[in-house]
């Protein structure tokens, strides 16, 4: 990927890469998708993203892995899961050359939905 480029569309995005980077990319997009149907994609902060009230996840291409940024409580949540990756406060690397935990995935984007509901709600009832 070509730095200093602004990408305006999620197809723009995935236009960047090619090989199995761009195939690891599509089946992250598509287990995003499954598990947020109703949620919109944009592009924030220069990544992928998926939407309802707030930005739910977002997702990211490196070299050797791809980012995933679902926020910090649920990798609190999920840390017992995610022993064989490298993460953070409020981020994970799958890396490109092993399978992606395709169901781990969709459970954190099920929570993150759940959070951002339970969060709307709130503020509505303010």
């Amino acid at each position: 990927m070509q730095a200093g480029v602004k990408f305006k569309t999620v197809k723009e995005y995935f236009s960047a890469f090619d090989g199995n980077t761009k195939k690891v990319l599509e089946q992250v997009r598509t287990t995003i998708k499954a598990a947020a149907p109703q949620a919109e994609e944009v592009i924030s902060y220069n990544m992928p993203a998926f939407k309802m009230h707030s930005v739910l996840v977002y997702y990211a291409a490196y070299e050797k892995h791809i980012g995933f940024y679902p926020t910090a409580t649920p990798i609190e949540v999920f840390k017992d899961e995610l022993n064989a990756y490298k993460w953070s406060k409020g981020a994970i690397q799958f890396p490109i050359d092993r399978p992606m935990p395709i169901d781990l995935i969709g459970r954190i984007v099920q929570f993150r939905m759940q959070q951002d509901a339970e969060k709307a709600r709130k503020k509505k009832s303010i």
